[in-house]
């Protein structure tokens, strides 16, 4: 089981446009503004500037979600200098921070009644995911690398 990673971005909440935008750059491993344009623009329906994209792109950056890195690419015979934007953390650490994030906010509630009439809903395979998840937390705490002296797990 992977730790939460280290990097974490600043705020995780996102809004559609920046959720579509770092999706187009994970897809892709990094991308340029042109790159992300065009990506969008692809669909006939949609109408977004360039100026739009650098400006969410720029936000993301602020988020902690994205770096941004100076390459050089050939365009119209010329050698370019243009930024290419890559992500701080994968699509998998920030599908477990937001995770997380979930989990400890439905724990924050604290009320026992709330907690009950959740699980009361849930159905069998819920169950068994949860046993699953109790046994994987049990076998954790009881390897060596875990245990430290004088902390019982």
């Amino acid at each position: 089981m992977s730790p939460l990673p280290r990097h974490r971005p600043r705020q995780l909440s996102l809004g559609p446009l920046e959720t579509e935008i770092l999706s187009i750059i994970w897809a892709n491993g990094g991308a340029t503004v042109r790159d992300i344009h065009d990506h969008i623009l692809a669909d006939p329906d949609r109408d977004l500037t360039q100026a739009s994209v650098t400006t969410v792109l720029q936000r993301l950056a602020k988020k902690g979600w994205l770096r941004r890195e100076t390459t050089e690419r050939v365009g119209r015979g010329k050698l370019r200098r243009v930024y290419c934007w890559r992500p701080t953390i994968s699509q998998q650490e920030a599908d477990m921070l937001t995770a997380h994030q979930q989990l400890q906010s439905f724990l924050a509630i604290g009320s026992p009644d709330i907690v009950a009439a959740f699980a009361d809903s849930l159905d069998v395979a819920d169950l068994d995911k949860l046993d699953a998840i109790a046994a994987r937390l049990r076998a954790l705490r009881q390897t060596p690398e875990n245990s430290t002296p004088g902390k019982e797990a």
